[in-house]
């Protein structure tokens, strides 16, 4: 892996630029701003005709690289935000403990794995699964204050914490960020999918965008990594890192 262009925060000597990357080194390349607050960063994968997934999964379009900066981004994570479609969709387990990452998370004052929190408006989730049944860490849930009681019963049961972050059944994006972050969760992650993104992006509350992207065509009419409502102008974000291996590009853009 090697850094194609250079930037203030992320330095690459030349013995590192054409060999796999250490997970301390991924970790210094991808660490969370210093600022206190909390910080909302999504990772995503796109084809190059800009498919965010291939079958209705994301793996198909993915690679071996992409996958360590994936296990390195959920290793820095406070929490990882996920919708209840892509938990669905990609069999979603708990956040598991990764040696690698351990004395690092230890000095952060982390836990050893990242707590995932699940948004669900009806909360049609089954609570029988690993995620609710054997995390390290207890899965969150985040709902609406119109959720239906005995969903939000047979959740709490399983284990799970409720996080009431909008009114009726629907998220208030930007209130779920402040409803986490105010839980100690601020170093925030979002797998998405593409409709939960979208409404982060949408809501201005996305910090920053860890997008890989694959040099694949697969044409269809596969989702994009965003959707759902749009914005009335675009929002411009700022080149942060780039590393490239095999083809695959991995970008780091910050607001």
């Amino acid at each position: 892996m090697r850094s194609l262009f250079p930037v203030t925060d992320l330095t690459t000597t030349a013995a590192a630029a054409d060999r796999e990357w250490s997970f301390d080194e991924l970790a210094e390349a991808y660490a969370y701003p210093m600022t206190g607050a909390s910080w909302l960063r999504a990772n995503m994968v796109s084809t190059l005709d800009g498919a965010a997934q291939h079958d209705g999964r994301s793996q198909p379009i993915s690679c071996t690289a992409d996958m360590r900066i994936f296990g390195t981004l959920r290793a820095l994570a406070d929490v990882v935000i996920a919708g209840a479609e892509t938990v669905r969709l990609e069999g979603y387990r708990p956040a598991r403990a990764r040696e690698a990452f351990a004395a690092r998370r230890a000095a952060a004052g982390q836990g050893p794995a990242p707590a995932v929190a699940v948004v669900s408006g009806s909360l049609d989730l089954d609570f029988a699964l690993p995620l609710f049944t054997e995390p390290l860490v207890p899965t969150l849930v985040v709902t609406g204050s119109g959720a239906p009681a005995d969903r939000i019963g047979a959740a709490r049961q399983a284990g799970a914490e409720v996080v009431i972050a909008g009114e009726g059944t629907r998220v208030d994006p930007a209130r779920a960020v402040r409803e986490l972050a105010d839980r100690g969760l601020r170093r925030q992650l979002t797998e998405g999918g593409p409709r939960l993104l979208g409404q982060f992006v949408a809501a201005g509350a996305l910090d920053e965008l860890c997008l890989t992207l694959s040099p694949m065509l697969t044409a269809g009419d596969a989702q994009r990594i965003a959707g759902g409502p749009g914005v009335a102008v675009p929002e411009r974000f700022a080149l942060a890192s780039l590393l490239e291996e095999d083809g695959f590009l991995f970008g780091r853009y910050r607001r």
